[in-house]
């Protein structure tokens, strides 16, 4: 059962980077393209966590995990900051 909300995170993630990046490719809207970004790295983050769980349990994937999602974090910070400092 685990198995099942791991993946559907991850499809879940990867489907709102898509749209999110598509909504930027239309509008050119930056914040848009910061947001798809931040989707991407927890994607990324939900694909290691189901590695880390279900495919390889001997391995400790967390920083790993904990650094995908910190990136997209991170990345959405810089653009949240540098959008306001913009207007």
């Amino acid at each position: 059962m685990a198995e099942a909300v791991y993946v559907s995170c991850a499809l879940a993630s990867l489907v709102c980077a898509i749209l999110l990046l598509r909504g930027y490719n239309r509008s050119k809207a930056r914040l848009l393209l910061w947001s798809s970004l931040c989707f991407v790295g927890l994607t990324i983050n939900n694909g290691l966590l189901l590695f880390d769980k279900v495919l390889y349990p001997e391995m400790n994937l967390s920083l790993w995990r904990s650094g995908a999602a910190l990136a997209g974090l991170l990345i959405l910070l810089y653009g949240l900051v540098w959008e306001a400092e913009q207007k």
